[in-house]
């Protein structure tokens, strides 16, 4: 059983930085196809980033520029810089490994990002 834990959310005024954490368990992290993902209050879940085990990356378009998703497979580690952060990226985001047909997080942790 994968277990996905998420960290480095918190507070920051419109334009700031952070960087967000998820730490993997087991020992198949290199073979995932992983990527993050944002949920904010009344809104849909919706895919912010994901990178393939190859290392091709895909942005939504609204993070294009601003975000970037990296891993570090030796400390099975899936990483998302937030850079010139908006109102808008206000959300819960959670990572989640894509396997056995469909993507599967820890939905109901994640780590908070808010933007004011």
């Amino acid at each position: 059983h994968v277990q996905l834990v998420e960290s480095g959310g918190g507070s920051v005024q419109s334009g700031g930085s952070l960087r967000l954490s998820c730490l993997v368990s087991g020992d198949t992290f290199s073979t995932f196809c992983m990527g993050w993902f944002r949920q904010a209050p009344g809104k849909l879940r919706e895919a912010v980033a994901v990178i393939n085990s190859d290392g091709s990356i895909t942005y939504a378009d609204s993070v294009q520029g601003r975000f970037t998703i990296s891993r570090d497979n030796a400390k099975n580690t899936l990483y998302l810089q937030l850079n010139s952060l908006k109102t808008e990226d206000t959300a819960m985001y959670y990572c989640a490994y894509f396997g056995s047909a469909s993507w599967s997080g820890s939905w109901g942790q994640g780590t908070q990002v808010t933007v004011s």
